[in-house]
């Protein structure tokens, strides 16, 4: 009779309006990440400060992370992309480090000398690159509802340097395409799926011309298809996905490509959903991961943006909040990337790539200002 009562109580009060229903309440706080003993010791990091506009916009995330007293330290190494090769020291801090933060490294076009981008992806077997290139609220875009991941393989293809005169006026370049990184960088953009979520992944290719090449990594990722019947599968040639990224971008949600076409994607899809100032981004392997701006087109600047001190700072802030999930810090994650976007929204304070006139220094004051 009393659980009767009780229940009845319970109806009562809810049919007048005293209790409100389930679809009512809103939690306040998400479920409380637990840390193991010691994952709140602070981590260090390696810090590439990189060219051009490189240093302003890593100062700002360090600037960031000191206000946020975020459990991370930097080892800070000054290279730049003319040098003919990472210095060994570098190298070592990673290793050690296993994480890296990283401005733009330009590469000089031609001239012999190798990028030192690849030469990092290489060393460290960073083999799969991700750029998340989606919409931010309050920044108007020729397209909405675009929420697009593109993982490209980071290792091989057209990247692998393996070029040479045949004879003078002939020069022979190789696409080299192992079905060991195919399979490894299809698994990942899955596991990638499956573990935020996603519903479909897209592979892109030129197979109908690369019959060989493309064709073994098109049959890479449909064998690591057969293993996630829950997520969505299909393909698309490189020149078509280009025509459906510009007229119809909201029907791709994660996308997995070879080294070049990657690229590509990753750049168009980045100034689809509003411009590569706040795509975020990182390379990954099994034991290391850099992160920096996702997109490469203007990753470096240009002089006038370093003169003005007027370069955007939010992409290489949410690769640090990428980072910081990297590193089990979610709500230090989370306290940076809602900082950034409410400043954003609130539109008060933006670089002129985003429809502001602000410094690069007044945009880090104003997320400083509304960390939570």
């Amino acid at each position: 009779m009393a659980r009767r009562s009780v229940a009845r109580s319970l109806l009562n009060n809810l049919l007048s309006n005293k209790l409100e229903p389930c679809s009512r309440i809103t939690a306040s706080r998400s479920v409380t990440y637990m840390p193991r003993p010691g994952d709140g010791a602070p981590r260090a990091v390696t810090l590439i400060p990189g060219d051009g506009i490189g240093p302003l916009v890593t100062e700002a995330v360090e600037q960031v992370m000191t206000a946020m007293h975020a459990p991370v330290y930097f080892e800070k190494y000054d290279i730049r992309g003319d040098m003919k090769q990472v210095p060994q020291e570098v190298i070592d801090s990673i290793r050690r480090n296993k994480v890296c933060l990283k401005g733009g490294l330009k590469t000089p076009v031609g001239g012999g000398v190798s990028s030192l981008n690849v030469q990092l992806r290489k060393e460290l077997d960073l083999y799969a690159s991700l750029v998340h290139c989606s919409n931010l609220p309050g920044l108007p875009t020729r397209h909405e509802n675009v929420d697009i991941v593109v993982i490209r393989e980071n290792t091989e293809g057209e990247y692998s340097g393996l070029e040479h005169e045949v004879v003078p006026g002939v020069v022979e370049s190789l696409k080299v395409i192992t079905k060991f990184c195919s399979e490894r960088v299809a698994q990942y953009a899955f596991e990638y799926a499956y573990l935020n979520n996603r519903k479909k992944v897209t592979a892109v290719h030129k197979a109908n011309i690369m019959k060989l090449a493309d064709g073994l990594f098109l049959e890479s990722c449909r064998e690591v298809a057969t293993k996630y019947p829950g997520i969505k599968y299909n393909e698309i040639i490189v020149d078509n996905c280009c025509m459906q990224l510009v007229s119809k971008p909201d029907q791709f949600d994660v996308m997995v490509t070879p080294n070049l076409y990657g690229n590509l994607v990753a750049n168009t899809a980045a100034g689809i959903a509003g411009g590569t100032g706040f795509m975020p981004g990182g390379n990954v392997g099994a034991g290391h991961a850099i992160f920096e701006q996702g997109a490469s087109a203007g990753n470096v600047g240009n002089e006038k943006l370093l003169d003005q001190k007027k370069a955007n700072p939010v992409a290489l802030l949410f690769s640090s909040a990428m980072m910081l999930r990297h590193l089990q810090f979610p709500s230090f994650a989370d306290r940076l990337e809602t900082a950034v976007k409410r400043v954003i929204t609130e539109g008060k304070h933006r670089t002129k790539d985003l429809g502001g006139h602000n410094t690069t220094q007044e945009v880090v004051d104003a997320v400083i200002a509304v960390l939570d």
